[in-house]
């Protein structure tokens, strides 16, 4: 299946100039007709790394069913049980891996943090770590060394943590951990991400005062998921009094165990249900909740705008499409995490789209803005940054490389075109396995049209 080298493209939307590397290509399987396909997908990432800072904070042991088995996950795990939390992988019911039985313990430091790509990891853990004994040292790949850090490393020194940046802002950092953080009043601007307000939420019931937190950005993206942080929390038996929009105040007091069930990831779902809408036929996905705090959940509005048809039974939703897709005028700033999926579309339209409120994303595992313009224009389309967003105007497209800078979700945005478009060949398809690692496999099958 690897069929050819390359070299690092001239483009790079974080502005990488290490020297050239070569790779293999993925070429994107394209379909030879309609689809009819039935997915199950592995555990949401959101949720499994909320659930596990929850279980090492926690004053009980927990027990995670059907967690996500992944590298961002995986990094979490890693963590946590260098800063002292005993995590044991114990049988389970799921076909995706085993259960985790997590046992907390003293926070410890002294250590170093391989924070990876995970900005769940580079975000939520260093409040962990100010309840540590010792100092605790934050760095990554190094595309997380460009992402935005300042914003957690300030509002934890407000908080009364002393952390060594050197004044970069970024990592790699080292928080001093003395066992406890005063905490209190604070207000921060966490326009760029909302994992910032979600790493303070989490842990904040730990801190001496608790947290009275406030947002002064111009805007707050992803608030889906500062709603899920709170929800994750609300079962552990902390509440989280909002008194106004941006406004959070969490009293101290004890983080509960708890036994929890990992909803699927729906943000996952998103290439595999818009397949349909490329190919033509229908895709069930199977194990969808009920109700959820997920963005992905949005893509049962957000598809049909672009001419899907959806329905549902039990825990089972599937998207059904012709093949041909509308164009549309989309603010897309609670759900930004769609974006590349719901690019990936509008460059396969029939008329132009707007997608805006997706600045945010320029600061994710890569610029996707300029990331998804570059791509989709380098196969002949025609894609135009704005501020807050993209333009598309769609333009017959052909064949060639489609880099992913390191970003799963621009891999899977190329797959999607490569249902439609013979001859995309990705570069580092194993990026996925950040989210998803199944993704080839579970794709392939998807192309087939046989059930998973």
């Amino acid at each position: 299946m690897l069929i050819s080298r390359y070299s690092k493209p001239e483009f790079d939307p974080y502005g990488d100039t290490s020297p050239e590397v070569t790779d293999a290509r993925w070429p994107a399987p394209t379909a030879a007709g309609p689809l009819s396909a039935s997915v199950s997908l592995p555990g949401s990432k959101s949720l499994t790394n909320r659930e596990l800072v929850l279980s090492a904070l926690a004053a009980h042991p927990s027990l995670l069913r059907a967690p996500l088995h992944s590298r961002d996950s995986d990094l979490m795990v890693a963590a946590l049980r260098q800063l002292g939390t005993v995590i044991e992988e114990v049988p389970g019911a799921e076909e995706f891996g085993s259960d985790l039985r997590i046992t907390p313990g003293e926070l410890l430091g002294s250590t170093t943090v391989d924070c990876g790509l995970a900005g769940t990891v580079m975000r939520f853990l260093p409040p962990v770590a100010t309840l540590g004994l010792g100092p605790t040292t934050f760095d990554g790949d190094a595309g997380a060394r460009r992402r935005p850090m300042g914003t957690t490393i300030s509002s934890l020194r407000a908080l009364g943590a002393d952390i060594n940046d050197d004044g970069r802002g970024a990592l790699p950092f080292t928080v001093h951990g003395t066992g406890t953080l005063v905490g209190g009043e604070i207000t921060i601007d966490a326009s760029t991400s909302s994992q910032f307000v979600s790493g303070l939420l989490l842990a904040a019931p730990r801190f001496g005062q608790g947290l009275h937190l406030r947002h002064s950005g111009e805007r707050l993206p992803s608030l889906p998921h500062i709603e899920m942080t709170i929800a994750t929390l609300a079962r552990r038996g902390v509440t989280v009094h909002s008194p106004a929009v941006g406004e959070w105040i969490v009293a101290p007091g004890p983080i509960q165990g708890a036994e929890v069930d990992i909803e699927p990831d729906l943000s996952n779902a998103a290439p595999f249900l818009a397949a349909a809408l490329v190919a033509g036929g229908s895709v069930t996905i199977s194990g969808w909740p009920e109700t959820t705090t997920q963005v992905g959940a949005d893509l049962a509005d957000l598809l049909p705008r672009f001419g899907a048809e959806v329905s549902r039974e039990g825990d089972r939703l599937t998207v059904s499409g012709t093949g041909r897709i509308r164009g549309v005028e989309l603010d897309l700033s609670t759900g930004g995490e769609l974006a590349p999926t719901l690019v990936a579309l509008a460059a396969l339209a029939e008329s132009p789209s707007t997608i805006t409120g997706i600045g945010h994303i320029r600061h994710h595992e890569t610029d996707r803005l300029a990331a998804l313009a570059a791509e989709i224009n380098g196969l002949g389309g025609s894609v135009t940054e704005l501020p807050d967003g993209l333009r598309i105007d769609p333009r017959p497209l052909h064949g060639g490389p489609w880099n992913t800078y390191d970003d799963h979700r621009m891999a899977t945005a190329g797959a999607l075109i490569g249902l439609l478009v013979p001859g995309v060949l990705i570069e580092n398809i194993d990026t996925t396995a950040k989210t998803l690692p199944q993704f080839t496999d579970l794709w392939s099958t998807l192309v087939s049209g046989a059930p998973s």
